[in-house]
């Protein structure tokens, strides 16, 4: 598993659709950018200080700016690496 560094994160996107054999079924509501929060990183340093992530850890559901972050795929799951300051916010 991957363990981002500074103030990175690694989430998990929400399918859209879902694959049964040969047949893709997909869900009438649109999730669009919403992903699952896998890993943390520790946080950046600013003036020689660690400013942590805050407001945000594993299994939060969040929303993220669209067009951001690197994409990941390990078995068969897709995960996007991006920044903390791209996260938007939080699904309740």
């Amino acid at each position: 598993m991957i363990k981002p560094l500074n103030d990175y994160l690694l989430i998990e996107k929400v399918p859209s659709e879902k694959k049964v054999g040969s047949i893709v079924l997909t869900s009438e509501k649109k999730t669009g950018n919403v992903a699952t929060v896998v890993a943390l990183g520790p946080g950046k340093v600013v003036d020689g200080k660690l400013v942590k992530i805050e407001g945000l850890k594993a299994g939060d559901k969040v929303i993220y700016r669209e067009y951001s972050g690197t994409d990941y795929e390990e078995n068969d799951h897709k995960y996007l690496l991006i920044k903390s300051e791209d996260i938007l916010a939080v699904v309740d």
